[in-house]
């Protein structure tokens, strides 16, 4: 079957304000001409490497003023057809909330999702990025801290009726939990420690065997390779260094480069600029079989 991911047009992007410590307004500035081509190709390449795994990818248009809508990763949570809309800590990126839910409206009308649900009053969750579902384990980990609330943690399971490990992230240059962690293919984690608190470590450790998890050096996170879209035994990511390539293929991966840096100052990459708009659990996935 093929996946389906949700991307957005890198027409209206560029890095105006800083709300990470990796946003770089100043050096967008120095030459805006140059670095919008780099953002459209490195948009466009991402996207050919996404269709050449046999992906859907549908892409939504730019909207002028909302620059960092080409992260349609912090626009929702979805599983099993439902969507659990996002809502934005800074208020440079709460513009974004309307466009993605219309987004979403569109998506329902043809069917690619069944239900949209709004987070209670309150709570702050920054959609696939601060929740990522682990389909080896078949739960979501959540993180909390730094953009969305620990009270997200509970409405998620509330929402999906889903198993979730919450992770408290330890560092706003590691602001989002898929700037620093990504499960993959056979229950295999590729992660950054430093990013998370001790009580973090000590879950993820619970639940991941030692031989499973794959540790980022300093200079892997900052080129923001953690950041990365799993497919099978691929991986799409920012262009790595060679020391991630020899790590990831000793267990059996393959990996995709892409020269994302001018998604980079603005603190984002590969996963960020995506939505998987397909994943199920077990149980949906065994009902499906068993509807067929």
């Amino acid at each position: 079957m093929s996946h389906h991911f949700l991307m957005t047009a890198a027409s209206h992007y560029d890095v105006r304000y800083q709300i990470n410590p990796w946003m770089r307004p100043d050096a967008w500035r120095a030459d805006p001409t140059i670095r919008r081509a780099a953002a459209h190709k490195a948009s466009a390449q991402l996207r050919a490497a996404l269709q050449e795994t046999g992906a859907v990818v549908d892409t939504m248009s730019g909207v002028a003023g909302l620059p960092d809508l080409v992260f349609p990763a912090n626009a929702a949570v979805v599983l099993d057809g439902c969507v659990l809309l996002a809502r934005f800590r800074y208020s440079q990126r709460q513009g974004e909330e309307s466009v993605f839910q219309a987004a979403f409206e569109a998506l329902k009308t043809r069917g690619l999702v069944d239900e949209i649900v709004r987070l209670p009053r309150g709570v702050l969750q920054e959609g696939a990025g601060d929740c990522i579902w682990d389909a080896t384990r078949d739960f979501f980990w959540v993180g909390y801290g730094q953009r969305s609330t620990q009270g997200s943690v509970a409405v998620i399971e509330q929402v999906f009726g889903q198993k979730t490990v919450a992770l408290e992230l330890a560092t706003d240059r590691f602001y989002h939990l898929d700037t620093c962690f990504c499960p993959m293919t056979g229950g295999k984690l590729l992660y950054y420690p430093p990013a998370f608190t001790a009580e973090a470590l000590v879950a993820i450790h619970a639940h991941v065997r030692p031989e499973d998890r794959i540790v980022a050096s300093d200079e892997e996170a900052a080129a923001f390779c953690v950041n990365a879209v799993n497919i099978g035994r691929r991986l799409i990511m920012a262009e790595p260094p060679q020391s991630l390539r020899e790590k990831l293929r000793a267990q059996g991966f393959t990996v995709k480069g892409i020269d994302l840096a001018p998604f980079i100052l603005s603190g984002g990459g590969a996963y960020c600029m995506t939505l998987r708009l397909d994943r199920c659990s077990s149980a949906a996935a065994d009902a499906l079989c068993a509807a067929e």
